[in-house]
């Protein structure tokens, strides 16, 4: 099913449907300040399987991101210390996954490698969702294969026609991004960029 919404002034019905389907154990695909990106309720553990099986993730060999609505409620899934808060103060919102040790709060597939990325992108969309759920969002980009068309990765309604079959709901956001977040690894305490992306770093 595909869902037009937009960057501000949505209709607060379409997006409660949205977060009760979240809620519900449901997976969505959705716009964010990079690409497109496939998630679920990042504490509900069947819908993250579902995922990481989709994608092809092992999550004993990669970690796992959630999206957050902003930084006031990252200690409660991940551990940060002074300096790695300031530093994703200054850059977030923004294109940047960082990585950092896991809690206990979220479920047992993230702590498999004792670490998740935390992602805050400048998107409105996806952040007024997860504000309304008042929960992360796992998130991951959409699989593409190189021989495809980036269109399949890139239009909302080529992405429906693709994974509607995986996805119980595609947000149609207008054309996404073909350009990945920066990831930074600050999960030992200094901030590494472990992949460049669209996100420039502000040290």
């Amino acid at each position: 099913m595909l869902q037009k919404l937009y960057l501000k002034n949505n209709n607060p019905n379409e997006l409660q449907r949205i977060v009760d389907l979240l809620n519900d154990g449901g997976i969505i695909i959705y716009p964010t300040d990079t690409m497109y990106a496939i998630g679920c309720h990042a504490l509900k553990e069947r819908p993250i399987e579902r995922i990481c099986k989709l994608k092809g993730i092992d999550p004993k060999k990669k970690s796992l991101a959630i999206i957050c609505n902003d930084l006031s409620n990252i200690s409660e899934y991940a551990q940060i210390d002074n300096p790695t808060f300031k530093l994703m103060k200054r850059n977030l919102p923004g294109a940047f996954t960082f990585i950092l040790k896991a809690n206990n709060r979220l479920p047992k597939i993230f702590r498999n490698r004792k670490e998740v990325g935390i992602r805050i992108p400048d998107h409105p969309i996806i952040r007024e969702i997860c504000q309304m759920l008042e929960a992360p969002i796992l998130t991951t980009t959409l699989p593409w294969d190189k021989d495809e068309e980036i269109e399949y990765i890139t239009n909302p309604e080529l992405i429906e026609e693709k994974f509607g079959k995986e996805a119980d709901l595609v947000i149609n956001g207008g054309i996404g991004g073909m350009e990945p977040s920066t990831i930074v690894d600050c999960s030992e305490g200094e901030a590494t960029i472990i992949r460049q992306g669209k996100g420039i770093l502000n040290l």
